[in-house]
């Protein structure tokens, strides 16, 4: 049985697997729940791993060594590594100010970072205290166009012109373990709050000494005395638009002239629509697993994506990123880049700044050293061939 590293030194850590390992001891339960869970019986969550292990890699022999090319031009601007942070919510359960944390540590390394609509730290105080950061904001479709064309200014006055419509989550995937740690919504078990007295030095870094935070990208919509993560969760739950559609996307289209990015395609006739319709880019993403319990994993569905969307718009992908070989997988099958949602969370949860800078370290590493040992020091030559079926997945050879 493999042991890994579980101290409070996360530099020590050498893999995203090992962080997580020093997030789960560092964080209570219902956060480390919050964090890692997926729907029901979680079976695209696992399957979202495996994908990237059914891919093999084929290396040649004897080519010099030469240092790798990692680079991607996306939207125009040449990124040092395929990747960018992406977004999720509620991150300041983990650790106090952790967006902030995650676009500094993006920022650092030329990587964009993007904020979602639901996160601790507002679009004003990312851009405040990381005023060279490539921001990108993730928009929930709104019921309240007064609200939702408020946050498409605000996003365009802070300097924001990556946006990322997220399309797949207009209701909550049934998440049964995150809610078994509740008596009832949005109030924890009496199990858990107990559990939460056994970590102080999570006590310490996430709620001391304001306590909880809240939804900050919220707050002005909402009365002062309701400017909590409860009262915020329900009211984004009403106000989401529910009857969200191909037509809205289009009108969205014309009010953002900047670049606008559909989150949430897993047909491949949806990124040919996606196209149509003039967007900039699609993310091919499952929401890590935590919506629709029992769809394919992303890498499963990215080669039909990218033989009709491909050179078309960008494609980024995420859910399962855990291994730079991972991101080497799916660039060449057909992703320009990806985006890290719990690689980076792990990272923050432990060291925050620096540790979310850790965790991004950890796969540009790991990505420079698989290009070297497969033979391919250039990531934008990496190919994929089709090999014979195992069981109802096709699977594929890199070289």
């Amino acid at each position: 049985m493999r042991r890994y590293h579980t101290g409070h030194d996360f530099l020590r850590a050498h893999s995203i697997t090992e962080l997580a390992h020093m997030a789960r001891r560092r964080l209570p339960h219902f956060a480390c729940e919050y964090l890692e869970g997926g729907a029901e019986e979680e079976l695209t969550l696992t399957r979202n791993r495996q994908a990237f292990a059914d891919i093999s890699l084929l290396p040649r022999t004897l080519v010099p060594w030469q240092t790798p090319d990692t680079r991607r031009t996306l939207f125009g601007r040449e990124l040092p590594l395929p990747m960018a942070i992406a977004p999720t919510g509620y991150n300041g359960m983990l650790h106090r100010d952790a967006d902030i944390h995650l676009a500094k540590a993006a920022t650092e390394r030329g990587l964009p970072f993007t904020l979602s609509t639901v996160s601790t730290n507002a679009l004003e105080q990312i851009v405040a205290a990381v005023p060279d950061v490539n921001l990108w904001f993730q928009l929930y479709s709104m019921s309240d166009a007064q609200m939702q064309e408020d946050l498409l200014k605000r996003a365009e006055a802070v300097g924001c012109r990556t946006l990322l419509l997220t399309s797949d989550a207009v209701l909550l995937g049934n998440r049964e373990w995150d809610k078994r740690n509740f008596a009832r919504p949005r109030q924890l078990s009496l199990r858990n709050k107990l559990d939460v007295l056994r970590h102080p030095r999570w006590i310490k870094q996430a709620l001391w000494p304001r306590g909880m935070p809240s939804m900050a990208n919220l707050d002005r919509y909402l009365p002062a005395d309701q400017r909590n993560a409860a009262d915020a969760a329900h009211f984004i739950g009403e106000k989401m638009e529910k009857q969200l559609s191909w037509d809205f996307l289009a009108r969205l289209r014309d009010r953002w002239p900047h670049r606008l990015l559909l989150k949430g395609v897993m047909h491949p006739q949806d990124a040919e629509q996606a196209v149509q319709l003039g967007l900039d880019g699609i993310v091919v993403t499952n929401h890590g697993g935590r919506q629709l319990d029992g769809v394919p994993a992303t890498l499963d569905c990215l080669p039909a994506i990218a033989a009709v969307a491909k050179g078309k718009l960008s494609i980024l992908l995420d859910s399962g990123i855990r291994r730079g070989t991972d991101i080497l997988k799916a660039c060449a099958l057909g992703a320009d880049a990806v985006l890290l949602g719990r690689a980076t969370l792990y990272g923050v949860a432990v060291g925050g700044q620096a540790g979310a800078g850790h965790a991004l370290d950890l796969l540009a590493n790991e990505l420079r050293l698989a290009l070297t040992l497969l033979g391919q020091p250039d990531l934008n030559q990496v190919r994929a061939s089709p090999t014979p079926k195992v069981g109802a997945h096709a699977t594929f050879t890199v070289s």
